[in-house]
């Protein structure tokens, strides 16, 4: 038996709603067995499909696939987590918040400021390329 992809992951709970994992899907946030797919692909027993969520990327071995949404009690039966410790500690690092004071009333930076600021908050901030995939 097989099922397309964007209704297996909405039934064992990775997806809240069916159009929220097709988007995903087609957004490349989701592979199975290490290549993209669309939506309607389908799944089979045995396959290995990588969800990447904000922080991490959840890896999810199918057990048996199913067409229902299934209560979260049943969902180890036809899905397994193999999600790697090294991308789960990912979550548990500490964020760091940066707090810029301004006196009150000073208004807006000026583009001298601006400058001044930006220097200062250079290399503060590590961007990979695809936190702006999402934008386009």
């Amino acid at each position: 038996m097989s099922i397309r992809l964007d209704k297996y992951l909405w039934a064992v709970r990775v997806f809240k709603t069916r159009s929220d994992a097709a988007e995903a899907i087609r957004n490349n946030r989701v592979s199975v067995n290490g290549t993209t797919a669309k939506p309607s692909r389908e799944i089979k027993a045995g396959d290995t499909i990588a969800v990447r969520r904000t922080l991490i990327t959840c890896t999810y071995r199918v057990v048996e696939p199913v067409a229902n949404r299934q209560p979260a009690k049943n969902v180890p039966q036809f899905c397994t987590d193999i999600t790697p410790q090294s991308e789960r500690d990912k979550l548990n690092m500490p964020h760091e918040t940066i707090f810029m004071f301004r006196e009150r009333g000073t208004g807006r930076p000026t583009k001298k400021e601006r400058r001044d600021i930006d220097s200062l908050m250079e290399g503060m901030f590590v961007c990979d390329d695809d936190d702006f995939d999402d934008e386009e």
